[in-house]
């Protein structure tokens, strides 16, 4: 990996289009490198990762309105939508669309946190919508998602945004536009084009996980992924943006980052190196954001020593500065602490999820979430003695570049009635590559079993899991494989019920 520095500079002083960001990313794009098998394979992983969570989501509402928005837009060749047929075809950009609320609907799928955070997994529905819609293989649909997690990861190792409130999506978007970049063969003039539009249409706020969280949560990755189809369609159409993005006088770092005389550094595979990116992000085995997975495992395993919870006087979770003030009671947002809030809302609530996974003593992703769980009285006293605590070790051990010492979990101490204090701590959550059970493909396969009983039937289960066997020798115009059929009674289609302009 080579380290490149990017800072803010005055119009009259640069930098050349070669030190800029935007078009390093664009030579990471369209460097020809081939992808390594262990990539390949993980690739495949994350696909089933993808459609696993897609279908346990393709009946909820904001996923029924996505896939209506594109059903609007009928097109051939066309992208397939989940759930759908796969030769009833929508236009790439909102196949995407469709697909990527699909994915992200239930905060369910990969991650990756360094200085900032990210779902690159997002990056899959924009790159293969294009994928089918262009006729492209198997081979180039694996070079494009590399590239894709290669530029998401990479940036998010040396920017971060939420600490300026900015989502996480302003890299997912420069993301999507090199990686369907790489898809097509195009030349890193095209690239750079399209990173630069994609990073100005997909800058948004924080705010959209913060508060009473809204479905836009879901949609916010859906709406990325769309607009870098649309910046690459621009791009090759020979249409330029915004120069330099990310180091002008007036751009993304001087107004919206940390400013003026800043230098961010971002490491990016050398010419001719492999794009390993996605070998370091990993998975989530229950259906939470990501810095709660692990203490969803802690609070299984204490729950063997507190058996019954109305005894419990408080519980502390001493963690990360990120998990205290984004997740935490360090928020200080009190739509974490009430029993009526919405799903969005109390998947980004560690003392609600705490609670339940204490007293469950499991997870579910439908079952705990539910009002008629989160108003329990029980549960709502419990979860009311919860508080959160930053320390510094775990903030440092949190933003650590080695991954033996990089945690996401916490220390946890819960006083009961009686004055006994029972302690524990897990640092990374039992999925995780370090942790007690590392996710593989068979554990892949099972979470997509898992989640599309009920929804898939099994022959098309084993359909969709077959092709992802062949991911790589898939020829030109067989990657609408790469999806599923659900029956259309499970679609939660209701005439009438999600009208809109289209």
């Amino acid at each position: 990996m080579e380290s490149h520095t990017v800072r803010p500079h005055r119009s009259a002083d640069g930098p050349a289009k070669e030190q800029q960001l935007a078009w390093r990313l664009a030579l990471v794009a369209t460097d020809p490198v081939e992808v390594e098998d262990e990539v390949v394979e993980m690739l495949g992983n994350r696909i089933i990762d993808n459609a696993a969570v897609a279908a346990a989501s393709v009946a909820r509402r904001p996923v029924v309105s996505a896939r209506a928005q594109a059903l609007a837009h009928p097109m051939q060749p066309g992208a397939t939508v989940f759930g759908l047929p796969p030769d009833r075809r929508s236009s790439p950009e909102w196949a995407a669309w469709a697909n990527g609320v699909a994915v992200r609907e239930l905060d369910f799928h990969d991650t990756f946190l360094a200085a900032d955070y990210s779902h690159p997994g997002d990056n899959i529905p924009p790159v293969l919508a294009v994928a089918q819609h262009t006729g492209r293989s198997g081979r180039d649909l694996v070079r494009g998602l590399a590239t894709a997690y290669e530029v998401q990861i990479d940036l998010v190792r040396g920017i971060c945004l939420h600490e300026h409130k900015i989502d996480h999506i302003a890299h997912l978007g420069p993301a999507a536009a090199a990686g369907i970049g790489t898809l097509l063969g195009l030349e890193a003039d095209t690239v750079h084009q399209a990173i630069g539009q994609a990073l100005h249409t997909t800058t948004t706020t924080r705010q959209s996980r913060k508060g009473e969280i809204s479905s836009w949560k879901a949609y916010a990755p859906a709406f990325a992924g769309k607009m870098a189809v649309e910046a690459v369609d621009r791009a090759m159409r020979g249409e330029t943006s915004p120069a330099p993005i990310y180091e002008g006088e007036d751009g993304f770092i001087a107004w919206l980052l940390s400013g003026p005389g800043h230098v961010y550094t971002v490491p990016l595979p050398a010419a001719g190196e492999p794009k390993r990116g996605i070998l370091d992000s990993y998975t989530k085995e229950h259906s939470a954001e990501y810095q709660s997975q692990a203490l969803i495992d802690l609070a299984r395993r204490m729950r063997e020593r507190v058996p019954d919870t109305s005894r419990v006087e408080s519980v502390v979770i001493r963690t990360s500065h990120h998990t205290h003030h984004v997740i935490g009671t360090g928020s200080g947002d009190p739509q974490k602490m009430d029993p009526h809030a919405s799903r969005e809302t109390l998947d980004h609530s560690i003392p609600y999820i705490f609670a339940v996974a204490l007293q469950d003593g499991r997870w579910h992703h439908v079952d705990s979430y539910l009002p008629e769980r989160a108003q329990r009285p029980d549960t709502v006293q419990l979860w009311h003695r919860i508080r959160t605590e930053e320390d510094p070790e775990w903030t440092r051990r949190y933003h650590s570049h080695d991954p033996a010492e990089k945690a996401f979990g916490g220390h946890v101490t819960i006083t009961l009635d009686d004055g006994t204090v029972l302690e524990d701590e897990l640092a990374v959550a039992d999925a995780h590559p370090l942790g007690a059970r590392p996710f593989s493909r068979p554990q892949y396969v099972e979470k997509f079993r898992t989640l599309a009983e009920g929804v898939l039937e099994p022959q098309e289960q084993d359909r969709f899991l077959a092709a992802v066997e062949e991911l790589p020798d898939l020829g030109a115009g067989d990657l609408d494989r790469l999806t599923f059929e659900v029956p259309a009674d499970r679609l939660g289609d209701t005439p009438g019920t999600s009208r809109g302009i289209f």
